[in-house]
Formats: structure tokens, sequence, C-alpha cells
């Protein structure tokens, strides 16, 4: 999501959650899959889907990915929710 290479922590996401019968995954940075859930419901997901473009017409997660891309692979930070 965020163009960056992965580093050695890797975290499955489920562009349409489980709970939505998703069962493809692709693998993200841990902080990227975070703001990903702190900033969409699973509905939201699940309508989505992988669309990256659609992901990222939310400005507070295209903010979040313009601020993440300079960091190393393995950058770790806590995650705000959203106000």
């Amino acid at each position: 999501m965020c163009g960056r290479a992965l580093g050695r922590k890797v975290q499955q996401h489920h562009p349409v959650p489980k709970a939505k019968k998703g069962r493809e995954t692709v693998p993200l940075h841990p902080i990227c899959h975070r703001a990903i859930h702190a900033n969409f419901t699973n509905a939201q997901l699940a309508r989505i889907g992988a669309d990256r473009d659609a992901l990222l017409t939310d400005e507070a997660l295209a903010r979040f990915v313009e601020w993440v891309a300079d960091k190393p692979p393995d950058f770790h930070a806590p995650t705000r929710k959203p106000r």
C-alpha cells in the first residue's frame, strides 16, 4: 500500500474482511495494516476490496501513506484512531 519494501515483520491483510467472507490476503507492514483498520470499518473494506486507490481517497490514510513513505521497512509507531 505504501510503496515501501517489506521488512522482517509482515502481516497478511484480508482486503475483504474474513467476517464478510473474504479469503484473499495481501502482505502489508504491520503499521500500514493497523492504519487501514483504524480508518475503515469491515463493511467499508468489504465494499472497497483490494482497490488501493479507493483506500487512498480517505484523507487520513493518504496523509499516513505520505508520512510513512520514507520510513524504513520495519518502522513502528503507535497508530492513532481518527477523531
